[in-house]
């Protein structure tokens, strides 16, 4: 990258200018920024608190992740071993609960594990300030490492089953969802897993899904082990779990649903086969994706983080003036608790701030109880405004960057794994069907049909063995196809580009219409095993 792409200088609002800025990527300018703009305001109205520990030097830097969620047996960490094909250190898998730790599967020269406490406090994991859930949790945390390509490009947080009732929230010693919402603000992906054999949303699951609330768009759902029931079943499945999903997740969009079998293992019902392939195909691209998108989700999440903590600081130095300096500072305090909703909306109504921007009332107003509000800020309008400069001008900058960035690496992309072995050769998505039907053929796969297409070819009085384009059109017309598909259609099949089709061309239309109406889509270049045999070898 140019020193002339990376040098970014700014001016204030007295027209002065600020020493110009030296970004050498999207990480070191994002976090630049946190430190210089957004930290301070954080620390001040005492953002981490309440909402979430500081960030660290390898938030920036760390590879993307994925966190995957679900109730026990529904097949998470099978699913990471199908994506490695490879057994990571702590692995357990069996139909009993059997995953009862956080862990974060990372690539490392060495296979090994790193356990919870020693993890916290390793600069290079961005994972230090976990260390506030205590040792209950830290017992129950660890790091694999292993040598894997996949690896290189991803890391993947496996996470304890989820169980049904009381008994999950009792005996854990941590606070679950909490734990869940720290990875979910710091993942590019959040991956839901349900059994479609037995589908049930527990009270905790709903609480946990719940509370990545703010993360919708991470977020992304898994319908497993759907080879184990029929079509019919597995509708009613989808649409079950679909309902339940729209009454948990309040989003007016529909939360996007993978359906498969997401293992190794042979099709308990092969019916849908296609559909699981194509199902699979599709969260592997989005997942692929993943390092190509790592720098405009940190910066998406840097967005998001600095309109809470602008909110956040409006609400502690509303209470800070509401507060007397002498006598009835307890009672004053459970009056503002109490009243915290009022104190929401006169807020949003002064700086016109969207509603959805504010914390969640009711934690917010168990929070508030524990704290000493003699000690809250006022107004600081500087460090607001610095926050306010950040977004306004040196996000856009950098937005410039991250585009710079994704030009500089296009091929960024996780492989290895599962990833590789649908790549190429024919069991590949796709492969032999529609235009790619008949490429290991000696024969022309056109001619099958041939005759049946010569027969309309001969009605359309063709003039020195060729028919123009206004008597093809009208034939391909009756396909009912529109005018843009016909015209792709026209621009393959006149293969020597003269503006007539010959009696191979003409089949050749009609064969790529066939393809069309059966579903499958165009090619962008005739391949070359459709290539009409009387023009192969022609320029």
């Amino acid at each position: 990258m140019t020193i002339e792409g990376t040098m970014f200088s700014w001016s204030n609002k007295n027209g002065k200018k600020k020493d110009p800025e030296l970004f050498q990527t999207v990480s070191d300018g994002l976090r630049r920024l946190y430190r210089t703009k957004l930290f301070p305001l954080e620390d001040t109205y005492r953002f981490h608190d309440f909402h979430s520990p500081a960030l660290e030097d390898a938030d920036f830097d760390n590879k993307p992740m994925v966190l995957l969620v679900g109730q026990y047996s529904t097949g998470k960490t099978t699913f990471i071993r199908h994506l490695m094909e490879q057994d990571f250190p702590g692995m357990r898998i069996g139909p009993e609960p059997t995953t009862d730790s956080f862990i974060a599967v990372m690539h490392g020269d060495q296979e090994g594990v790193i356990p919870g406490n020693a993890l916290v406090v390793d600069p290079k994991k961005p994972f230090r300030k976990l260390n506030a859930f205590g040792n209950a949790f830290l017992n129950r945390f660890m790091c694999a490492q292993m040598p894997n390509p996949v690896l290189e490009s991803i890391s993947i947080i496996d996470t304890p089953g989820i169980l049904s009732g009381e008994k999950q929230r009792i005996s854990r010693g941590y606070d679950f969802a909490a734990v869940l919402e720290w990875f979910a603000e710091r993942v590019d992906r959040i991956i839901l897993l349900f059994d479609a054999h037995k589908l049930d949303i527990s009270d905790e699951f709903s609480e946990v899904i719940r509370a990545l609330k703010n993360h919708e768009d991470k977020m992304r759902v898994v319908l497993n082990k759907a080879d184990q029931i029929g079509t019919q079943q597995l509708m009613r499945v989808y649409g079950a779990l679909m309902w339940s999903l729209g009454k948990i997740i309040n989003t007016p969009e529909v939360v996007r649903v993978y359906i498969g079998s997401f293992w190794a293992q042979p099709l308990l019902v092969p019916d849908n086969r296609k559909l699981f392939e194509a199902e699979e195909q599709d969260l592997f691209r989005d997942i692929q994706g993943l390092p190509r998108n790592a720098a405009l989700r940190k910066l998406n999440d840097l967005i998001k983080r600095a309109r809470l903590a602008k909110v956040h600081a409006y609400i502690i130095s509303s209470l800070k003036k509401e507060m007397p300096s002498v006598f009835g500072k307890e009672n004053k305090k459970k009056e503002l608790i109490a009243n915290l909703g009022e104190i929401y909306l006169k807020i949003e109504k002064e700086h016109s701030i969207s509603p959805g921007d504010f914390p969640n009332l009711k934690k917010m107003q168990e929070i508030l109880a524990g704290q000493d509000f003699t000690k809250f800020q006022s107004m600081k309008p500087k460090l607001l405004e610095s926050v306010e400069d950040m977004l306004a001008n040196d996000i856009a900058k950098l937005m410039t960057m991250v585009r710079q960035e994704e030009a500089a690496m296009p091929s960024q992309a996780v492989k290895g794994g599962a990833f590789e072995g649908t790549m190429n050769g024919p069991f590949g998505h796709g492969y032999g069907e529609g235009a790619g039907e008949g490429i290991d053929e000696l024969e022309w796969v056109v001619g099958r049909d041939k005759p049946s297409y010569d027969e309309i070819f001969y009605t359309l009085s063709p003039v020195n063995g060729k028919v123009s384009g206004a008597m093809a059109k009208k034939e391909m017309v009756k396909s009912k196809l529109p005018n843009t598909v016909l015209g792709k259609i026209w621009k393959l099949a006149d293969v020597d580009k003269d503006g007539f089709l010959d009696d191979e061309e003409f089949a050749l239309a009609n064969h790529l219409i066939k393809v069309k109406l059966e579903g499958h889509e165009l090619p962008a270049e005739l391949p070359s095993h459709l290539v009409p045999p009387s023009k192969r070898g022609q320029e």
